[in-house]
């Protein structure tokens, strides 16, 4: 049985526990997007949240109008507030614009306007992803217990084993051993933090209020691990925590093409590296994609031995194969695009969800609140 601390505070699925949480004073964060109703209602997420019960539910939904409009009917049915932000409404981009907070949209973007809304309205945020399959009403009791331990940031971690194999390839086979190869050369205390997080790229995160709102954001992939960075400066190992969620399945990205894992591991390996640079290692650009070979390939000897242990299916040619697709994106960060702090931005959240809600009302004829 696992109870092996970490440098962060480790807490396990010992009794499959649901703990004592500040539930009525937080608010869940639930990025969304698609082009269709059926695309954007994830019932296994919402009924076990209504049984969770916490303050408030924000979702920042990315989606054609009526397809916004079609989910708010069907989130009434739950018992929970939920607040929707219409992410692509026209007037929102313009909004942004004005206070000098434009750029590229996509899953960060989003997940910052709802952290920003989240924390002016509650003491505590929790976010996850929508795609869990595996979701619990134990969930973000989970996330949320650790502070009101004195902590101020939370990550989940999990198990990635689905239909006889393993999976959270961008992380076993990308972040892993790169954070092994900056390991190898640099004794770093943030290093340290990086390889503390048994699931790096989890999107499944709280804060407390105070904290969110110190967070910059990512505007796309990269989101999770460029946190990290965020909160090894704002928050700290002494007050970081990580939270076993016990299995976790969800959708799959191929490795290839537009949206793929190797497209993403660009942006991911973008956002790691900056934060790395952030903290005062040297990545030492020159070996670096060599050393990452290296360990990559060391790796996935050991994830063989460990599917082999335990009678999984494993195909040792594609994972060296993915581990050489992810080295190609190993190189310097390109220009910061990141979001700003809410706490440094004259924005405020409730302009936000305002602006969204006469956009939404102004293109689905009628609809109110």
């Amino acid at each position: 049985m696992d109870y092996a601390q970490e440098h962060v505070t480790t807490l396990h699925d010992l009794t499959d526990p649901t703990p004592d949480a500040p539930l009525a004073d937080s608010a869940v964060v639930i990025p969304i997007a698609g082009d269709s109703v059926g695309a954007v209602t994830p019932e296994y997420i919402f009924a076990p949240l209504e049984r969770a019960g916490p303050g408030e539910v924000v979702v920042p939904l990315r989606a054609p109008a009526e397809v916004v409009a079609g989910f708010r009917e069907w989130a009434a049915q739950f018992d929970l507030q939920v607040t929707t932000v219409w992410c692509d409404a026209p007037a929102l981009s313009g909004l942004l614009e004005e206070h000098d907070l434009g750029g590229p949209t996509g899953k960060g973007r989003d997940v910052w306007l709802g952290l920003g809304i989240a924390a002016d309205r509650a003491d505590f945020v929790a976010v996850h992803d929508a795609d869990a399959t595996t979701y619990a009403a134990s969930t973000v009791p989970r996330l949320l217990a650790p502070l009101a331990m004195d902590h101020e940031f939370v990550k989940g971690y999990y198990a990635r084993v689905e239909g006889g194999q393993l999976y959270g390839r961008l992380v076993r086979l990308f972040i892993a051993p790169l954070v092994r190869a900056l390991e190898e050369r640099h004794a770093h205390p943030f290093v340290r933090y990086l390889e503390a997080f048994r699931y790096p790229l989890a999107g499944e995160f709280a804060f407390t209020a105070d904290a969110a709102r110190r967070i910059r954001s990512q505007r796309a992939w990269g989101l999770e691990i460029g946190m990290l960075g965020e909160t090894y400066a704002q928050v700290g190992p002494e007050r970081s925590a990580q939270v076993d969620l016990g299995l976790h399945q969800h959708d799959h990205k191929p490795v290839g093409g537009r949206g793929g894992l190797s497209s993403m591991s660009e942006q991911v390996g973008a956002a790691l590296l900056r934060a790395v640079e952030e903290a005062g290692v040297d990545p030492e650009y020159e070996t670096l994609t060599e050393r990452y070979r290296a360990a990559g390939e060391r790796l996935v000897d050991q994830y063989a031995a460990d599917a082999s242990f335990n009678s999984l299916t494993y195909d040792a040619e594609a994972e060296y194969e993915q581990v050489e697709a992810y080295a190609a994106g190993i190189q310097r960060p390109g220009p910061d695009m990141r979001l700003p702090a809410w706490e440094d931005v004259d924005l405020s959240p409730a302009a936000v969800v305002e602006t969204a809600r006469a956009a939404r009302m102004e293109a689905v004829d009628g609809d109110a609140d």
